[in-house]
């Protein structure tokens, strides 16, 4: 019963931080990617960071969402609920010629067979091909147009894994990582290294069109920046450790 409740508790600052993103991230950029949230903004607010990963991978065998691991760091996760991926994938599919153009059947397969039967975050080649010729003979045509379709990309150390991908989120990820860039320099320029976070939070950043409150979430789960009690409120400092 404990770890029922303890789930919802979950799921619902899960909903939350997906609505809150949608509010202050998507409808500001109006980006063309469904709705994510990032793995560090939930650890900023469940306190318990082991039980979030159970949760999470509890979630993702159940396909209610899906994981994905971003080039903008070595740590970095987004988390997509598994209708908006599949949104995702339609949109970017349609993006890409649609199904009418040579070797469109790919997409059809990779819907069918490969989505709901590969939940990590990436997939090996063997594994990629297996499971797409339950759709039909597949070549390197099949595997390049699923990848300038955005929906996977080859790992740079070994090229026989691919990432499973969200298209067009590249935007994002620079917005990401300039905004980080900027507030951790913002923070560091100050005498302690530390200003009010509410301070923080309305300030308008130059070279990201993120929201303030979006990064200073991520930084904050990540261990970048931590917060601090004071009788005026709160602070928001780099962490030294």
């Amino acid at each position: 019963m404990l770890i029922m409740c303890y789930l919802f508790h979950y799921f619902i600052v899960f909903c939350f931080w997906h609505w809150v993103n949608h509010i202050l991230f998507w409808h500001h950029l109006q980006v063309l990617a469904q709705p994510f949230i990032l793995q560090s903004q939930l650890y900023s607010s469940v306190k318990d960071r082991t039980q979030v990963d159970r949760d999470l991978e509890s979630f993702k065998k159940d396909k209610v969402l899906r994981i994905f691991k971003l080039s903008s760091g070595q740590d970095d996760h987004a988390i997509m609920f598994m209708d908006d991926y599949l949104k995702q994938v339609s949109f970017a599919i349609k993006r890409s010629g649609g199904k009418d153009q040579d070797g469109s059947e790919v997409f059809e397969w990779f819907e069918r067979y490969v989505v709901p039967s590969k939940l990590d975050v990436s997939i090996t080649q063997l594994e990629l091909c297996s499971l797409l010729s339950q759709g039909g003979d597949v070549t390197d045509k099949h595997i390049t147009l699923l990848m300038n379709a955005g929906l996977l990309t080859r790992q740079l150390i070994d090229p026989n894994i691919y990432w499973f991908s969200i298209p067009r989120i590249g935007p994002i990820l620079k917005g990401l990582s300039q905004g980080r860039k900027e507030i951790l320099s913002l923070l560091n320029r100050r005498k302690y290294k530390e200003m009010p976070l509410s301070s923080l939070e309305n300030t308008k950043l130059r070279l990201s069109p993120l929201d303030t409150r979006f990064l200073l979430r991520d930084l904050i789960g990540s261990g970048h920046i931590k917060t601090v009690q004071t009788p005026t409120g709160l602070l928001a400092r780099v962490s030294r450790d």
